[in-house]
C-alpha cells in the first residue's frame, strides 16, 4: 500500500491527538515535525507507536523537502507566516504534494485571503481540516436518512454544540493571539457541521447559501473575580483588561438556491461546560425525521469512588477537557475516532495520494471564516446580519472585531 509520508508544522495538543488518530490510519505516515518546543516529546511518541520516522526539522524549508505533504497544526496568530515560508520552500524546489490547513483557517478574512492566496499558488492538492465533518455518526445518519430525506425532502434544522471546560494553553485565552474566544475556538466547528447537515443529498458541500446571522456572546464564568484569578496564576493573563467570550449562542439562516426554501442552523458553544469534560452535541430536524448525536454518551462508563479517587491521576485519560477524576465517568476508548480526526486523516491521505483535493477547499475554510466574523459583528452591533446585502459583505473583509483587537471588555462586561 502506498502511503503519504506527512509532516506536521506544529507538535502540541493538536499535533498529539493527529498522531493518536494516525494509529487507526494506514495511507499516512508521520514522516517529519517542525515544532521548536514539542516536536521531540511528538517525535518519541510517534517512533514509540511506529507511526512513522518523525524525523524533527530544524526549519519548514527542511521539513517540506523531506515529506510528500504538510499539515499547518500551529498557533493562529503564525498562520500567515507559516504559509509564506512554505510557499518559499516550494519556490526553492520542495516537491509537495499536498497541503493541510486545520481550523480555524485564520483569526480574520484578510488573514484568511492570504492564506487561501498563498494555498492556491502551489498548484497542489489541498484539505481545510474541520473533523467533525468527518465523525462517522454524522456519515451514519446521512446514510440512514437517505430515503427519507429523498421521499419527505431535505432537512430544516439542525442544532450544533461543542462544550468544555477551558482550553490548555495560554494563547488559546488570548484574543489578540488566538483571534477571539469560544467563538473563534470552536464556533467554527459547529458552523460548519451545522451547515453540512443541512445541505441537500447529493449537492455541493457550499450548495446552501448563507443569508443572516444572528449572534451573542458572554463571558459568564472566567470573568468572575475568582476565576480572572485563576487566569491570572495559570496563565498570566488579566482577563479584567483583555477578556475573550466563554459562551456564544447564534442561528445562520441559508436559502436553497433551487427552490427558496430557508433553513436554520443554531451553534452553542461555551469555555463554562461544568459537566464530565468535552461534549460534541447535534441534532437535526426534518419532515417526519430526525438525529441527535451525544459524545457523552459512551460505550464504556466508569465509577471511582472517593477512597479510590487517588489512583487516577490523570483525568483526561478517560476524556479531553475532562474535569473531574471521580463519581461517574464516560470513557472512550478511541476519542480520536469518536470526533472524525481518524476518517479526516484517511480520506485526505486517499484524495492527495490520488493527485485531488480534500473533502473540503481552503475556499471553503474561508467561508466558515466569515460566518464566523459575521456572527462576531451580529454580536458586537447587537444586529442581525444581512448577508445579502453588497455593503454588509464589503464591511465584513475589512472587520476584525473588537475581542479580537483587546477590546472587548465593555462588551463582555455590559460597562457603559
Amino acid at each position: 500500500m502506498e502511503r503519504l509520508k506527512l509532516g506536521f508544522i506544529g507538535g502540541g495538543f493538536l499535533g498529539h491527538f493527529m498522531a493518536a488518530a494516525m494509529e487507526h490510519v494506514r495511507n499516512v505516515e508521520l514522516a517529519g515535525i517542525y515544532s521548536p518546543h514539542s516536536g521531540p516529546k511528538l517525535s518519541a511518541y510517534a517512533r514509540e507507536r511506529g507511526l512513522g520516522d518523525a524525523t524533527v526539522y530544524p526549519t519548514i524549508e527542511e521539513l517540506c523537502k523531506n515529506v510528500d505533504a504538510v499539515a499547518v497544526f500551529c498557533v493562529n496568530y503564525a498562520r500567515v507566516e507559516v504559509m509564506e515560508q512554505i510557499a518559499a520552500a516550494v519556490k526553492a524546489g520542495a516537491q509537495l504534494k499536498g497541503l493541510i490547513v486545520d481550523k480555524p483557517l485564520a483569526r480574520n478574512l484578510k488573514e484568511a485571503r492570504r492564506v487561501v492566496e498563498l494555498g492556491n499558488q502551489l498548484g497542489i492538492p489541498v484539505s481545510y481540516f474541520e473533523n467533525q465533518l468527518h465523525m462517522k455518526p454524522i456519515k451514519a445518519q446521512l446514510a440512514q436518512l437517505a430515503p427519507q430525506q429523498r421521499t419527505m425532502g431535505p432537512m430544516s434544522l439542525t442544532r450544533c454544540a461543542e462544550e468544555h471546560a477551558g482550553p490548555h494553553s495560554a494563547w488559546f485565552w488570548d484574543p489578540t493571539r488566538q483571534g477571539g474566544g469560544v467563538l473563534s475556538d470552536m464556533g467554527c466547528h459547529s458552523i460548519a457541521v451545522g451547515w453540512y447537515a443541512l445541505n441537500p443529498l447529493g449537492k455541493p458541500i457550499d450548495f446552501l447559501k448563507p443569508v443572516s446571522v444572528s449572534c451573542e456572546v458572554g463571558l459568564l464564568k472566567w470573568g468572575l473575580p475568582r476565576y480572572r484569578e485563576v487566569l491570572k496564576k495559570r496563565f498570566d493573563l488579566d482577563y479584567e483588561k483583555t477578556p475573550a467570550e466563554d459562551f456564544t449562542t447564534g442561528m445562520i439562516t441559508y436559502k436553497n438556491p433551487e427552490t427558496g426554501q430557508l433553513s436554520k442552523s443554531q451553534f452553542t458553544n461555551s469555555w463554562m461546560f461544568e459537566k464530565q469534560g468535552l461534549r460534541v452535541f447535534m441534532d437535526g430536524m426534518g419532515p417526519g425525521y430526525a438525529f441527535e448525536i451525544n459524545s457523552l454518551v459512551a460505550p464504556l462508563t466508569i465509577f471511582i469512588g472517593d477512597e479510590a479517587a487517588e489512583a487516577a491521576a490523570n483525568a483526561e485519560t478517560a476524556l479531553e477537557k475532562s474535569t473531574s477524576s471521580r463519581g461517574l465517568l464516560a470513557v472512550h476508548h478511541n476519542e480520536a475516532d469518536v470526533y472524525g480526526y481518524t476518517d479526516e486523516l484517511k480520506d485526505t491521505g486517499d484524495a492527495f495520494l490520488k493527485g485531488q483535493n480534500g473533502m473540503m477547499t481552503l475556499e471553503y475554510g474561508y467561508e466558515i471564516v466569515k460566518l464566523t466574523m459575521a456572527a462576531y459583528m451580529a454580536a458586537e452591533k447587537g444586529v442581525t446580519i444581512d448577508l445579502t446585502d453588497p455593503a454588509v459583505q464589503k464591511e465584513l473583509e475589512t472587520y476584525i472585531p473588537a475581542i479580537q483587537q483587546g477590546l472587548g471588555a465593555d462588551q463582555l462586561y455590559g460597562r457603559k
